[in-house]
Order: C-alpha cells, then structure tokens, then sequence
C-alpha cells in the first residue's frame, strides 16, 4: 500500500488573496461546484483595506457604487452611512460578505503563498505556502491586488532614526496617538494626502515632505440619510447598467460635448457639478480631457482657481500646485481639507524638489541645504511597487520553468489581463492589462470573475484541460494597451501607472486605458467566439 500521507491536497482551482476580488472569486467557483481553497497573508479578510488603515482612509468611489452587485438581497440589506465609505466601514462590510457566503471556512489566514510552479504532464499547479502546505490546482488564481506591496524609498540613513517609524500601506491596527509629537510626513500621494490632515489634528508639528504636488479634490462627504438609501436602493439596478457602460464602472456619463464644443458657462457648470460630486471622476468630466492638453488644461485652470482660494500663503499654494503633469494622469486624489491643513500655524511644507532629503538620523531628517528637522515621528507615506509588486514576490513557475518575473522582466505580458503565454491555467485579475485601478475595482472584480468562471464551465463542458493565451495575442495585446495610452495624456505623467516611483522598473504603462465598458464588451467577444486567442488544451 502507497503512503498518501506527504501526496498534497488535491483542489480544482487556488485563490490567492481575500480582498475583494479574491473573496468573490471563492464564492463564485465554489458556488459553481468547485473545490477551492483560499489564502492570505492577513489575518483576516479585507486586502487592501486590511492593511491600509492610516487616519483618513477612505474610497474615492461613491460607497453605493463600491460594493458587489452580484446579489441582489446583499444591496438591499447593507446601509452604507456616508457617500464616501472610510476603511473602517469598508471593512465591516467586508467582513458582513464573508460571513453572509461563509467565505473563511475555504481561507487560510496569516499564510502567504511562496510558490507556484506547473507540472507540464499533468497540467496541474503545485503551490505551496510559507506555513509548509503544498496543493495541487487544476487552475491558480490570483487576487493579490494593485497596491498590497509597500514601497520605501532609498534614503541613506533610513534604518538609523531612533524614533518610531510608520508606511501608510502597513499601519498598524491599534492605531497612533501622535499627541504632542513632532511628526514628518514623506509622500503627498493618496494615502500622504488622506492622513495629513487628521495628524496635524494631533501633532505639536508637522513636517510634510513633498515629493512631488498632487491634484486631489475634496470628497465633499456627507452622511446618507434614509431618503438617500431608499432612492438608491430604489435605483440600484439602472445604477449598475450605467456603471457597466461607463469608462470607470460609475454611472456618471461624460458631458454630451467635447470641452470646447460646449459654451463657457456650459463648461463651468460642468466642472463645478463634478467638482461638487468630489473626487477622481472630475477627470472624465469631458470625453477630451485626457486626450486634448487644451482640454485639459481647462479643466485644470478651474482646478487651480478652486485650489488657491483655499490655501492662505501665496507661496505655500505655488508648491502645492502640481506643474509637471496635466490633471488626471496621475490618479485624482479625494481629500477631506488637505489643502486647508496648510494653513494651520503647526504645520510646514518641505518641497523636495528644491531642498532633497540628505540622509536620516538619529534625530530626524537632513536636508540638502544643512537644516536639520527635528523629529518623533516619520510617516512614509511612498506608496507601492502597483500592479507586479505582489505577483512578483511569489516565485511562479510555468511552461520550461521559466519564472513568470522573469517573462515580464521588459514589463508585464499578458492578453486582455487574464492570461500569459507558458502559464495555462493560470489567471491573474483585476492587475495589468486590464481596467483594474482605472476603475472601480469591485466591478472589476466581478467582470474578471464571471468570466473566469463562464470559461471554467466551458473547458469542463467541452472536455478540455486547459486554456493558454497564444504568444501572439499576448503581444498584440500588450501593443493595444501601448497605443490605446499613447493616444491619451497619461503617459506624460511620471505614474505607478509607468512603474515611474520603483527604481529600476520598466516604463510600461501597465493598466489598459480604453475604458470599463469597452473593456467588458472586448472580453465578452472573446468568450462568445469560443476564446479567440487563446490555445484550448485537449484532455
């Protein structure tokens, strides 16, 4: 008799990740009859916003919006309380999906996934964990999310500082009182943004350190009241067709006309009923405005007004208005009194274009021109290596062995994101190659999600073993997602979209740019044609 007792566990399909494309991808294959088994490396469901729980968290999409549609009792019976959810919120809605599908028992907690490597005979993926697990999958997920790999600049020094140290992308869960503390802030990104002003609330001073301004635009966030629920319950399903066709997988359309096709006073209106709205979608107010830089720079002279007219200090307001890139090709931040904040007596702003960090001591920062800041406190608030960083660290091995970082080493290589030449079976979603962090990612997740699963249910149908991109519409995809951002704006803007803040990092522009409508109508044809472009493998 053999001993079965060191064979591994035998499952249909791995999931990677309990975030929101993660948890949605175990409730829909389990609930199509597959055996799955999930991992995390958090001790709880939630992915980004597990660990993202710096003060200020919060959605830059409406919270009615962000949140799944594939239940239809699920959007009734969840009252979201304000039109901009902050992390804590997010995360008890979260953690009511799981328990709501019993999604945990199918996860392994606190586990992270090391490797993942192919057996060519059998078309099966060995996987094994950190905490010693090996499985074999018939197919390998993974939901390991565009911004879950934290990022630290190169500073000299940096592991000298005596005082506490925090990154935005790993606070920790007890949270900081930074009571009376002279704290610095390195990064005015999302998070930067998001968190200044609540510790200015807190600190005897605050040094912000800026790398580079940001455009951001108040939340304007305000509770939902009953009325407002029953109206978008009431409405929800009209909601959903709106978001599916729209650009950003939210019902708001793009005005009727191009930027100068409309009237002044058409435009103006415009632009304050979507700065009034709050936050990323100002930058799809108009259909030109990422593709035109006279559109653009329209939209972002009335930016600039609204802007200035909060910050007190001339000066102070020229370092806080970005001039290196048109508006929207870095992601449009939401902000609750950012640019306010500034004019707080506790509060200073250190721009490091023209005064860079020399090293970090003991004591605090250096600067270029010899001050040295005093400091309790540093916050790096530096953000991610997006969209590979967390693929990358898992060693995933296809066809010959090759290393799939290593496929991608000139940048990722994939056909409508959900699939690599050498790597069948094999899906990565809601990362490169596909809308992803251009939209609202829990529509994302979903339209990633049901595909996989129709296509799953079609190999099984059908009696195949497999399914594999072809190289050559791997290329031809990889060069629609180049020219669809070279006919726009955003590769002008030094992005985590371009890899521009990981040194060392291809300049690839990594998500496709084409729009969320657009983008589910092209992989819809794709399925219904019988998976063109990809290699279906005989059982």
């Amino acid at each position: 008799m053999s001993d079965t007792s060191t064979l591994p566990q035998s499952v249909d399909v791995v999931v990677v990740g309990a975030g929101v494309t993660g948890l949605y991808a175990v409730q829909k294959l389990r609930g199509q009859g597959y055996s799955v088994r999930g991992f995390e490396r958090g001790a709880d469901v939630g992915g980004v916003w597990y660990w993202n729980r710096y003060p200020g968290a919060r959605c830059d999409v409406e919270s009615v919006d962000y949140s799944y549609s594939f239940d239809g009792d699920l959007e009734q019976e969840w009252d979201w309380s304000e039109k901009y959810a902050t992390q804590p919120e997010i995360m008890r809605y979260l953690h009511h999906v799981a328990d709501r599908f019993d999604l945990r028992r199918d996860y392994t907690f606190s586990t992270s996934v090391t490797s993942a490597e192919l057996d060519e005979d059998t078309l099966r993926w060995t996987v094994r964990t950190d905490g010693g697990e090996v499985l074999s999958a018939r197919f390998c997920v993974f939901a390991v999310g565009c911004l879950s790999s934290t990022h630290l600049p190169e500073v000299a020094g940096i592991g000298d500082f005596a005082g506490a140290t925090y990154h935005t992308g790993e606070w920790p869960h007890e949270g900081v009182d930074f009571t009376g503390l002279r704290v610095g802030v390195i990064g005015t990104g999302s998070s930067g943004i998001q968190s200044i002003p609540l510790i200015a609330e807190q600190a005897a001073q605050l040094t912000v350190f800026q790398r580079s301004p940001n455009f951001s635009i108040p939340a304007g966030n305000k509770p939902l009241d009953d009325e407002t629920r029953r109206e978008q319950k009431a409405d929800y399903a009209e909601r959903r067709r709106l978001a599916r066709l729209s650009g950003g997988g939210s019902p708001h359309m793009v005005h009727p006309k191009t930027t100068f096709e409309a009237s002044e006073d058409e435009r103006q209106a415009a632009f304050e009923r979507r700065w009034e709205l709050g936050g990323v979608l100002y930058s799809k107010t108009f259909a030109d405005q990422l593709t035109s830089l006279d559109a653009n720079d329209v939209a972002r002279e009335f930016w600039e007004e609204k802007v200035r007219a909060r910050i007190d200090d001339p000066a102070v307001a020229d370092l806080l208005v970005p001039t290196d890139h048109p508006i929207g090709t870095k992601r449009i931040v939401t902000d609750s009194d950012y640019f306010e904040t500034f004019n707080r007596d506790n509060v200073r702003l250190v721009s490091l274009r023209g005064n860079a960090i020399e090293r970090i001591d003991a004591g605090g920062i250096l600067l270029a021109d010899g001050e040295h800041v005093d400091l309790d406190v540093i916050v790096f608030a530096t953000g991610f290596d997006a969209m590979t960083g967390a693929v990358d660290k898992i060693e995933v091995r296809g066809r010959d062995g090759q290393l799939l970082k290593d496929a991608w080493s000139a940048g990722p290589r994939t056909y409508l994101g959900l699939g690599t030449d050498g790597f069948p079976n094999f899906f990565n979603l809601s990362g490169v190659g596909s809308p992803s962090v251009m939209a609202n990612v829990i529509l994302c997740a979903e339209q990633h999600v049901d595909w996989l699963a129709d296509c799953l249910r079609h190999l099984d149908e059908h009696g195949y073993a497999g399914i594999e991109a072809t190289e050559e519409s791997v290329a031809e995809w990889v060069d629609e997602c180049r020219r669809k951002a070279e006919a726009t704006l955003m590769m002008s803007a030094n992005s985590w979209y371009l890899g521009a803040n990981i040194p060392g990092k291809p300049r690839v522009f990594m998500p496709y740019v084409g729009g969320f409508g657009a983008y589910g109508q092209i992989i819809k044809e794709v399925a219904d044609s019988g998976y063109k472009g990809f290699g279906l493998i005989p059982a």
